[in-house]
């Protein structure tokens, strides 16, 4: 099964017809399309309806998707959420969701520095509030993990789960594109993939400690690293389930193989 990823479309109120010509390859290229948060600008209602109606008429292949930091803007996210749910898009949020044969877990994540850099909740109680909002968000990620019983897995989130596919970025914003906390679900809940945005000038790829692959596919970081193709990265699920896949790759590491590519098809676009 191939799944194609990006995010951070940030569709604005003048995007009518701006969208179709850039998603409509996928239709030839996957069978499932994730989004990856920061579907809007604003977060407006008018920009998920414009949104709503390119996805309608570009996509014909099932679409799912978790919002962004941009969709919670305006404080219109649950009308966000409703717009695109009724056209047709699945909205996670915690959940999870299975689709011919593979289980999606989805969350929006948080930030909060990376490794010995994560915050943590000491201090002002602003502090507190901040740390705990990024605990939940991997609550949510967590739960959903839990809550897959396919053989294949895949996670989706807005936010960097590690710092590697966010390297690139200005050191002084990097705690606020992802946080540590986010990974450790996922080395508790193995997947084969997971899927972010956010961090427009970051890395392309990268993995989790546990030898996960993770892949930001920000629509910007996509269409200026590969200008010639659709700005949507194509991976296909492997054969085998994810645990069986995280220790094909403990084992390569240990075995000085780890600079081999993960199983994927790793094609980027309409290659």
């Amino acid at each position: 099964m191939r799944l194609a990823a990006v995010g951070d479309l940030h569709v604005k109120k003048t995007s009518q017809g701006l969208l179709q010509p850039l998603l409509a390859p996928v239709n030839e290229h996957a069978d499932v399309l994730l989004l990856c948060g920061d579907l809007t600008d604003y977060g407006l209602k008018e920009e998920a309806v414009i949104l709503a109606r390119e996805l309608t008429a570009a996509v014909r292949i099932p679409i799912v998707a978790v919002l962004g930091n941009h969709d919670y803007e305006s404080g219109q996210q649950v009308e966000v959420c409703r717009i695109l749910t009724e056209a047709g898009v699945r909205m996670l949020d915690g959940e999870a969701f299975e689709i011919q044969g593979v289980g999606i877990a989805g969350a929006k994540g948080f930030s909060g520095g990376y490794g010995r850099a994560t915050l943590g909740a000491w201090g002002e109680p602003a502090t507190k509030r901040y740390v705990q909002e990024a605990i939940d968000e991997a609550m949510k990620l967590e739960a959903a993990l839990a809550r897959l019983r396919t053989e294949r897995r895949v996670a989706l989130l807005h936010y960097s789960p590690i710092r590697a596919t966010v390297e690139g970025e200005p050191l002084e914003i990097m705690t606020y594109l992802g946080t540590s906390r986010l990974e450790e679900p996922l080395n508790r809940h193995p997947v084969d993939f997971v899927f972010h945005g956010h961090a427009h000038h970051g890395a392309l790829e990268g993995r989790t400690s546990a030898g996960t692959p993770v892949y930001n596919v920000a629509m910007p970081l996509l269409l200026q690293k590969f200008p010639d193709r659709a700005p949507f990265r194509v991976v296909e699920i492997p054969s085998a389930p994810a645990s069986e896949t995280a220790a094909a790759l403990e084992a390569a590491a240990k075995s000085g193989d780890s600079h081999k590519p993960p199983v994927s098809s790793g094609t980027v676009g309409t290659r």
